[in-house]
């Protein structure tokens, strides 16, 4: 890495502006299994919303992250799931998130 690139990096960090190292995209050249089907238990309480699961790139293979119940973190809050978004570099994947 030249130094004004990492002089930069350092900078930036020190300031608290940069993405953390997971938001690099890591691109896969296997497509991504099909999904489960996943069975949701009872929400634990009013207002959770379910958060499916996803496969992710974990060691050379892809590994499930089972479904779960989560609080949004305001009202109104709609969950935006991820996906896997296929690119000629490979594939690459887009995280949930919170809208």
């Amino acid at each position: 890495m030249n130094r004004r690139l990492f002089a930069a990096i350092v900078l930036a960090a020190s300031l608290g502006t940069v993405a953390p190292l997971a938001a690099v995209p890591v691109y896969v050249k296997v497509a991504p299994p099909a999904p489960k089907v996943e069975v949701k238990v009872v929400a634990p309480g009013p207002g959770y919303i379910w958060v499916g699961g996803y496969y992710r790139w974990h060691g050379g293979a892809y590994v499930w992250v089972p479904g779960k119940w989560s609080m949004p973190p305001h009202p109104g809050a709609i969950w935006i799931p991820g996906h896997w978004k296929s690119t000629p570099s490979g594939w690459y994947w887009r995280p949930g998130h919170w809208k």
